[in-house]
């Protein structure tokens, strides 16, 4: 069986699971869980902010099929 569908699997299992099984599984792994987490860097969370307040200001937005159109049309033309 493939990563990706283990990775399927075990998300699946852990929407239905009861919440006993699912502490004991965190408990298994907490160590490695709270590592992996992300970290942004204050001038990344600045720039997040800035693009929201843009956002939320009324800025003109494209949906995502627009978006991946003209990535799409970039990359032919290079």
């Amino acid at each position: 069986m493939s990563t990706v569908r283990i990775r399927q699997k075990l998300h699946n299992y852990l929407e239905i699971v009861g919440d006993k099984k699912v502490k004991a599984m965190y408990a298994l792994f907490e160590e490695e869980i709270e590592q992996a987490g992300i970290e942004y860097t204050d001038e990344f969370k600045e720039e997040l902010n800035k693009r929201y307040d843009y956002y939320k200001n009324g800025a003109k937005m494209i949906t995502a099929e627009e978006a991946n159109a003209r990535i799409e049309k970039i990359i032919q033309k290079g």
